[in-house]
């Protein structure tokens, strides 16, 4: 992973730095002298940010086609099928399934890999609660890897020491859309003829080596909530190049059928009904048309707001690993240490940002302290199927100093607020830097 610029790199951000701090705002204001919006002065933007999510004449127009074909099921409509040749083409992946959602992806990939109770599968502490939630949907244990604090996600040279005879498939989290390790990840995985499940729902668009992610590891899982930066409102879709996988993904997806013949009442498998609808496709097919493009901005806009923040102190944008090609930008993450900013606490932090007319957020918790595992794992269920020792074991190794340490730093910015100018990032830094300097007064307010 890089984790320091070279020369060139080093010395276009500090001039950059040097530039911000010495100009005044659009508003005629010095950013050095500023008073903060939290003590009563300006706030360095009043307009609001991009909304999201963005429509178009083009979406509201499939939209009124499926309503009025009344072929709103993708038993009876052409738009799934149209939206999952076209994204597995978009992301050069052999074939695609679309579901109702990217937990319902996750949940049926999980079935079709074979994970069942006695099962460990490991993941990453810092993600959504999905992640963890399919898992025990499978009567498998969760096994938690700490964070890499620098990138924000899993820390892949400790997961095999966290191997068993257990452990039955790998869920690297592509958190934010920054790409997890994949090299060190697929090296692992394959030395101990182990599965890996991608969880890209989060990263659109993402590249590893060349290639996107979500069509690296044996199966991949993407997101189409209303957040996400290809949004249907909901939805999700399956990846993958395996085609007896893909047909047991299909099978279990639509209630057990077989993938040949969906109509049929001949039931293969266990499964769920899970099928993404036409309407969740249509738009999906129109929001397609325009995710390049906003993808390059978001990634511009991106490298521009990191060229303004890295020589801030105590402001430490999330690191690229050497392999990423492309974020996906759904979260703009960094690390926030307030000892650079008079002791500061994180909270009035977020909150001074907020008073500027920069929203922001303090991201997840420690997913693995969470009490739905304390629920979960001492139910009568799991006690029946790994035993009292086992789980006490499990929680008394459920120690994340990393992850718990990530959990007090972080600071998000969504990604709607790429989509904008230049000028959007530079006010970002601008409020930071007020902020910094008049953090010895808000540490006391």
């Amino acid at each position: 992973m890089s984790t320091k610029p070279n020369r060139r790199t080093f010395l276009r951000r500090s001039a950059v730095g040097a530039a911000l701090a010495a100009t005044s705002s659009p508003w005629g204001i010095s950013q050095e002298s500023a008073k903060p919006a939290a003590l009563g002065g300006a706030p360095v933007r009043k307009a609001s940010f991009a909304s999201w999510p963005q429509i178009q004449a083009n979406d509201k127009n499939v939209w009124s086609d499926v309503l009025e074909k009344k072929g709103w099921c993708r038993l009876n409509g052409d738009y799934v099928k149209t939206f999952e040749r076209e994204y597995a083409a978009m992301l050069g992946a052999r074939d695609c399934i679309a579901t109702s959602s990217g937990t319902t992806a996750l949940f049926s990939s999980l079935n079709a890999l074979g994970v069942g109770p006695g099962d460990e599968v490991i993941v990453s502490p810092y993600t959504f609660v999905a992640s963890v939630n399919v898992i025990l949907l499978q009567h498998a244990v969760p096994v938690f890897v700490d964070t890499d604090r620098a990138s924000f996600q899993i820390d892949a040279t400790k997961i095999e020491a966290a191997i068993t005879e257990r452990t039955k498939c790998i869920i690297p989290v592509h958190l934010g859309g920054y790409p997890a390790d994949l090299d060190k990840i697929l090296a692992v995985a394959k030395k101990h003829n182990i599965p890996v499940l991608e969880d890209a729902c989060q990263a659109h668009l993402a590249e590893w080596r060349g290639k996107k992610v979500g069509t690296i590891g044996d199966l991949g899982c993407f997101s189409f909530q209303v957040t996400k930066n290809l949004s249907g409102g909901e939805g999700g879709a399956i990846t993958g190049s395996n085609e007896e996988l893909m047909d047991r993904c299909f099978s279990f997806h639509s209630n057990g059928r077989e993938r040949k013949n969906t109509y049929g009442f001949q039931y293969l498998h266990n499964g769920v009904n899970a099928r993404m609808t036409e309407f969740q496709g249509a738009i999906l097919t129109q929001q397609m048309t325009r995710i390049e493009a906003q993808a390059k901005r978001r990634s511009d806009n991106a490298d521009y707001l990191t060229s303004l923040l890295d020589p801030i102190a105590g402001i430490h944008p999330a690191k690229l690993y050497d392999g990423v090609t492309q974020s996906a930008y759904h979260l703009y993450m960094l690390r926030y240490d307030p000892k650079e900013f008079s002791g500061l606490p994180r909270d009035k932090f977020k909150s001074a940002m907020q008073k500027e007319g920069i929203p922001c957020s303090t991201g997840y918790s420690p997913l693995n302290k969470e009490p739905f595992l304390d629920e979960s794992l001492n139910s009568a269920g799991y006690q029946t199927i790994y035993g009292k020792e086992y789980i006490n074991r499990w929680f008394k190794n459920n120690h994340l100093p990393e992850n718990d340490r990530l959990c007090e730093e972080a600071i998000w910015f969504l990604q709607f607020m790429l989509l904008g100018e230049k000028s959007d990032m530079e006010q970002i830094a601008v409020a930071i830097r007020k902020i910094q300097q008049h953090s010895s007064v808000l540490a006391k307010a």
